[in-house]
């Protein structure tokens, strides 16, 4: 028999109002029109998120809200019959909608306090949605804090930032129990043997979010003589990306960067091909690099693990992830490959 929790209930609850909105949106409902507004607020305070991408994000947590799979989330772990509740300050980043949320989750399911510290490319959703939760279950008033300026009264940190930022934080936070994250990049490994279907799906874990998404393809590997018109054929479906106005900025300076610096590019009108050892490409921008060997290819994917987040590839790695999967994470799917429900119930 599974225990009431009445915060499991609350997130539960707003899994089904944004699957209802999201379906539905129905502006003569006070609170779909409020919700609606709320999104607008939000790209026009960040062009980034447009309203597609918004819903996109907004889905993609109405599925994971529900009370079978919550309770199976939690179900893995061992929670403290007598807990005291613990202040968790959250620095969150903005580069995607909601890119917080997990933590956000996490800190309040283990029973403890959210200091959140917004991103200020992303100051409405979390707050909207976080009114609406306390709505459902008045006692999370309590536990859920807004945060402008510095931290002062916290018990623990988890921080998400660049690998510069993560040099503040490791100052700032560094004598409290905390998890710091740094810059990481999803890669793609591709045989050449893929279908078109595959390649298309690729295209959704390259151009999601503008790529703006620690979990965005950045870089693929790719066998010797690989046929990168195969590659470009199927991307073309995502060819009206070129139509938003900071995309097409960050395309145009990409390419005269790298023509200037005489570079050779492989260019479609709308992403640019570029080999290059690093992990994270630029915005309309995707490196690649050939392999000689799968072996020696897993040989150096492992070497460089602390800088990626997950692979997209087919029967070659333990732990991979389908094409057109990576801005699908399950409620297990930790962040930098750390359990953040085992970091919050272990605290002392």
């Amino acid at each position: 028999m599974v225990r009431y929790n009445p915060i499991l209930e609350a997130f539960v609850k707003l899994g089904s109002f944004i699957q209802d909105f999201c379906e539905n949106g129905n502006t003569d409902i006070a609170l779909h029109q409020a919700f609606n507004d709320t999104l607008v607020n939000a790209e026009q305070q960040n062009s980034w998120f447009n309203k597609e991408n918004i819903v996109f994000a907004l889905k993609q947590w109405s599925n994971l809200l529900t009370e079978d799979k919550l309770n199976q989330w939690v179900s893995n772990y061992t929670f403290k019959e007598k807990h005291q509740p613990k202040t968790i300050g959250i620095v969150m980043a903005g580069n995607i909608p909601l890119v917080g949320f997990h933590d956000f989750l996490c800190v309040l399911m283990t029973g403890n306090k959210a200091s959140c510290k917004l991103s200020s490319n992303d100051t409405v959703l979390l707050p909207f949605l976080a009114n609406y939760l306390i709505e459902q279950e008045p006692s999370l008033a309590n536990q859920i804090t807004f945060v402008e300026g510095k931290f002062e009264h916290f018990d623990a940190v988890i921080a998400t930032g660049s690998n510069n930022t993560s040099r503040y934080f490791e100052y700032y936070f560094g004598k409290k129990p905390n998890i710091i994250r740094k810059n990481r990049n999803a890669i793609a490994v591709l045989t050449g043997k893929e279908s078109k279907e595959q390649l298309i799906a690729l295209g959704e874990d390259i151009f999601r979010y503008y790529g703006l998404g620690c979990r965005n393809v950045s870089k693929v590997y790719v066998p010797k003589e690989y046929n990168f018109d195969t590659l470009f054929n199927a991307l073309f479906e995502y060819s009206d990306i070129i139509h938003q106005n900071k995309y097409t900025n960050n395309y145009d300076y990409n390419k005269a960067v790298y023509l200037m610096s005489a570079f050779k590019i492989l260019d479609n009108g709308f992403l640019i091909l570029k080999e290059d050892e690093s992990l994270a490409s630029p915005i309309a921008s995707l490196f690649y690099e050939h392999y000689d060997s799968q072996s020696d290819l897993k040989h150096h994917i492992q070497e460089r693990s602390d800088d990626v987040q997950c692979i997209v590839s087919q029967g070659l790695f333990e732990n991979e992830i389908g094409f057109g999967e990576t801005q699908k994470p399950k409620l297990h799917d930790y962040a930098d490959g750390v359990d953040t429900m085992e970091f919050l119930l272990h605290l002392d």
